[in-house]
């Protein structure tokens, strides 16, 4: 049997059809791979995140972007959608177009079981490459917990575990501040109450 060769794709034909299509995928490599749906405690902290931060930047020189805006990690040649973006600052755009961003400020990512891993490594590898990111925030959609990863130097970042329901979550970078409770607010979640 003979092995098909995988397709490769250029830069441009992957934001043709991104910009074409319905539908959302990375490119890395000369390769597309698309993103699948969300649970919904994922929509849920998604949405309650946005309308936290939205209410904080507002009249600010920041911007908070839902899933749909692309980022661009330029050094690896990453194309993504983070779940949340956030930008304090003048946007850079990759091109005119203005739909992939190349200069976040705060990234966050909702974890699930089948991107976990990924966020954790690989993904966390392509991200700490941009030199404007300052904080790396990842999500639990299960349980009451949230990491906060911030840059400390281009190769030191710090971890912050914020796992109790009253904990608050402080984005120095951008100067907001979310509670846990807010985060899950009305969420179902497996996990059983631990005692302190």
């Amino acid at each position: 049997m003979i092995a098909q060769p995988i397709p490769s794709y250029t830069v441009e034909h992957y934001l043709h059809l991104e910009r074409s299509g319905d539908s959302k995928h990375e490119y890395f490599d000369g390769q597309i791979f698309a993103l699948a749906g969300s649970s919904e405690n994922h929509n849920l902290i998604s949405a309650h995140i946005l309308g936290i931060l939205y209410s904080q930047v507002r009249k600010r020189p920041c911007r908070v972007y839902p899933s749909d805006m692309r980022v661009k990690i330029t050094r690896t040649k990453l194309y993504t959608y983070p779940d949340i973006t956030v930008l304090c600052g003048a946007p850079l755009f990759d091109d005119a177009e203005a739909d992939t961003l190349l200069n976040p400020t705060v990234i966050f990512e909702i974890l699930s079981p089948s991107t976990e891993k990924y966020d954790r490594g690989k993904k966390f590898e392509h991200y700490r490459t941009i030199e404007t990111l300052q904080e790396y925030i990842l999500v639990s959609q299960d349980k009451h917990l949230v990491e906060q990863y911030t840059r400390q130097t281009d190769t030191m970042w710090l971890l912050t575990v914020h796992d109790r329901v009253e904990s608050q979550l402080s984005l120095l970078s951008v100067n907001c501040t979310l509670l846990l409770a807010d985060i899950y607010e009305d969420l179902e979640l497996d996990e059983a109450p631990t005692e302190h």
